[in-house]
C-alpha cells in the first residue's frame, strides 16, 4: 500500500478542514503534548510519555503501514488560506487488523482535548471509511466487506461518532481487563451502507 496517502475532510461552519496523512517524525512533539491529557489515557492506554516513546511509536506505525496491517493517520487542521501546510495536530485515526483474505478490519480514532466537540473524529472517520472501502475493494490488495468500531461503554462521545458515521450498533462486548476494564460496544459498517 502506498505510504503517500493524504486524505481530506471538509471544513464545517465552526471548524477548519482536516488533512489526514501517515504519521511521521514531524508529529512526535505534538503527539507527546496531546497524549499528556489525563482523559486521553482513560480510553486509549497510550505508550507515549516522552519524545523517545513518540519516535518509537511513529516508527511502529510506519512499519505496520509498510507491512499492510495497520494504516494510521495523523489528523491536522488546515487553517483557512494556509499555504505552509497543515496546522495543529487535532487527532488520529487508523484502519487496523487488516489481513489478506480477512473480510473485516477495525477503525479507531481519538481527538485532542483542545479540538473536542468540533466534529474532528466524525470527519476523520468518514474520510478513512471511504478510503478503506476504496483501497480494499474488489480491484485492490484485499476485499473488505465490513469495518468494526469498538469503544468502552462509558465513552458516549465515541458512540455518537459511530452512529453519525453509519456504524450500526451490533452488540455489547464483555470487559477484558486490564486493556478493557469495562464492557464495550461493537459497531459495524458494511460496504455500500452509509
Amino acid at each position: 500500500m502506498d505510504s503517500v496517502v493524504t486524505l481530506r475532510a471538509g471544513a464545517t461552519p465552526s471548524a477548519p478542514a482536516l488533512e489526514l496523512r501517515p504519521w511521521g517524525v514531524r508529529d512526535v512533539d505534538a503527539l507527546v503534548e496531546v497524549v499528556s491529557d489525563p482523559a486521553f489515557g482513560s480510553w486509549t492506554g497510550s505508550p507515549v510519555v516522552n519524545a523517545a516513546d513518540g519516535t518509537a511509536w511513529v516508527r511502529e506505525q510506519r512499519l505496520a503501514w509498510e507491512a499492510g496491517t495497520r494504516f494510521g493517520f495523523a489528523v491536522r487542521e488546515v487553517p483557512p488560506g494556509a499555504a505552509a501546510g497543515p496546522g495543529r495536530l487535532v487527532g488520529g485515526v487508523s484502519l487496523k487488523e487488516v489481513a489478506p483474505g480477512k473480510a473485516s478490519a477495525e477503525v479507531g480514532y481519538w481527538t485532542a482535548a483542545h479540538a473536542r466537540g468540533r466534529g474532528v473524529a466524525s470527519r476523520a472517520l468518514d474520510a478513512v471509511t471511504g478510503w478503506a472501502f476504496d483501497a480494499f475493494g474488489a480491484d485492490g490488495p484485499g476485499f473488505l466487506e465490513f469495518l468494526e468500531l469498538l469503544h468502552q461503554e462509558d465513552n458516549r462521545a465515541s458512540c455518537g461518532v459511530a452512529r453519525k458515521g453509519g456504524y450500526a450498533f451490533d452488540r455489547i462486548l464483555p470487559a477484558a481487563p486490564p486493556a478493557f476494564p469495562l464492557d464495550g460496544h461493537l459497531h459495524v459498517r458494511r460496504r455500500g451502507t452509509s
